[in-house]
């Protein structure tokens, strides 16, 4: 079995997978405030 060594494994994908998740989610966080302050607006 190879031996492992810390720091060695390229993660550029990963960290790019990553970082679309929390765009993705950010930009979903942000759509949902904006409907609910739209619906608190004009609902009332």
């Amino acid at each position: 079995m190879a031996e492992h060594k810390h720091g060695e494994m390229d993660i550029s994908v990963q960290e790019k997978t990553f970082e679309g998740f929390i765009k993705f989610f950010t930009y979903l966080f942000g759509s949902a405030i904006a409907v609910l302050i739209f619906l608190a607006i004009f609902n009332s």
